[in-house]
């Protein structure tokens, strides 16, 4: 991922974003790297995380996910390291395996963020998972033949649901 180029001028530079002037384009340049997680339990369910999103002003249903090397003394961290470290901050589940299945754009118009999507296998339940202390995480665990429905049902109760699930969904087709 590229933070800066030659042309860049910036007209903001916070602790995790940047805005950017590239060539007339205004554009928000991310700090760190950004891992999702695809993890499924025993039980085969994709384990999804519940909260309130302040640029939204709503809640969201999302996966679990989270920034890459942002404490410090861990500004080297590696993203498997990050990405087991937030599936277990999030989720209360700990990952035995853990593989990159692919980086993704998420606003290729807006931003410069490129997400690395994580697959967490083997997972065994350490704890109740809920986030660090500056946030409010519900966890919620949904068994794969119920996912459309339930994700349908929380849309239909006004939650924002985001859209990196249903890549989750594409990458977890088992075949018949």
């Amino acid at each position: 991922m590229t933070l800066k180029t030659d042309e860049d001028t910036t007209l903001y530079d916070g602790r995790y974003l940047k805005l950017v002037d590239r060539r007339g384009w205004e554009l928000v340049a991310r700090h760190h790297r950004v891992v999702v997680l695809v993890a499924w339990t025993p039980a085969d369910e994709l384990l999804l995380v519940e909260q309130y999103r302040i640029p939204l002003e709503q809640r969201t249903i999302e996966l679990p996910a989270g920034l890459v090397g942002d404490q410090p003394g861990q500004e080297s961290e590696s993203l498997l390291l990050a990405a087991g470290r937030e599936l277990e901050e999030e989720t209360g589940w700990r990952a035995g395996r853990l593989a990159e299945l692919m980086p993704c754009p998420t606003s290729a118009g807006l931003s410069n963020e490129v997400v690395v999507f994580i697959r967490a296998d083997e997972l065994v339940r350490v704890g109740e998972g809920g986030g660090d202390e500056s946030e409010d995480i519900r966890v919620h665990a949904i068994a794969r033949r119920d996912i459309d429905a339930w994700l349908k049902a929380r849309h239909a109760a006004g939650y924002a649901i985001d859209p990196k699930i249903y890549a989750a969904l594409y990458w977890s087709l088992k075949p018949d």
